[in-house]
């Protein structure tokens, strides 16, 4: 058994008893917290690798309790199959958000968005396939809820994401004060409001989408962490993740382009943050930048 394996509350998987690294112990007296790891956007087979190589070491070093990647681009830097899928659970990821790219395996989508585990942003209209919340629960017995959202500024016009939350986050409190916000959006001003919006109600609000790490980590005034984008995870010798000859080929000709993923210079993109188990307030952030 691997040591990050664990359970779910949507899908029961082995537990472990992680080691606690008090270096990350945030040194107020008296305070229990959960330790959550976000993946920035893992893009392909590179992406895969990269979170391969450092995952269990980074658990190791804060004492993770709990494990989240965005995994929208993970097949083939567009999409997730079930296949690649159980490749990053059976590393060690507990739950796997998402974006816009989620569908576009369109003959996936289905099977993927049937294990709770994997979600779609929850501001999609009714009917569409899978959830956008869910609710673990860690070795050490505490509930965290998770919610994925998605902007709408140059993005598609979805349900607003503001009010979407508002509903969610009512509904998860009655579970649990521990809520993470994957919030998968284009716009920093919409990611940055809707953390201020949110602030004091959920623990966390990492952004997602632009695959280009922010350097604008805090704890908001009234205890929510924020970032405005975690990054990706894959090949930096490329444009966010694609082939630069790709890339700069589609600029010049605006004419459709097969794209491929490079396979050097990997770097896994994250943060880490503690969160109070009573009150579900950020205790830390930390940004993380690694070469693989």
């Amino acid at each position: 058994m691997r040591r990050t394996e664990w359970y779910a509350s949507a899908q029961s998987l082995d537990s472990l008893d992680l080691a606690k690294n008090p270096s990350f112990q945030f040194k107020l007296k008296g305070a229990m917290s959960v330790k959550i790891l976000f993946i920035g956007d893992i893009i392909g087979k590179p992406g895969r690798q990269a979170l391969s190589r450092e995952l269990d070491r980074l658990v190791d070093r804060y004492a993770v309790d709990l494990v989240i990647a965005n995994g929208e681009n993970a097949a083939g830097g567009f999409g997730l199959t079930l296949e690649t899928a159980k490749e990053l659970f059976d590393m060690g990821v507990h739950c796997i958000t998402s974006g816009n790219h989620i569908w576009d395996k369109k003959e996936q989508v289905p099977l993927i968005l049937a294990d709770k585990r994997i979600l779609r942003p929850s501001n999609y209209p009714e009917g569409a396939a899978g959830v956008g919340s869910a609710i673990f629960t860690t070795p050490g017995n505490v509930k965290v809820a998770v919610l994925n959202l998605e902007g709408r500024i140059f993005m598609k016009n979805l349900e607003c994401p503001f009010r979407t939350a508002d509903r969610e986050i009512e509904r998860l409190k009655q579970e649990t004060p521990i809520i993470f916000v994957d919030c998968h959006a284009e716009a920093t001003s919409e990611k940055a409001a809707l953390g201020w919006y949110l602030d004091g109600r959920i623990s966390v609000l990492i952004g997602t989408h632009t695959h280009v790490q922010t350097a604008d980590e805090r704890i908001l005034t009234q205890g929510t962490a924020y970032m405005s984008d975690a990054g990706m995870t894959g090949s930096f010798d490329s444009v966010i993740g694609i082939g630069k000859e790709e890339a700069i080929r589609k600029f010049l000709t605006q004419l459709p382009v097969k794209f491929e993923i490079p396979k050097k210079d990997l770097r896994l993109n994250g943060v880490v943050v503690a969160i109070d188990e009573a009150s579900g307030n950020a205790l830390s952030i930390e940004r993380i930048a690694i070469d693989c």
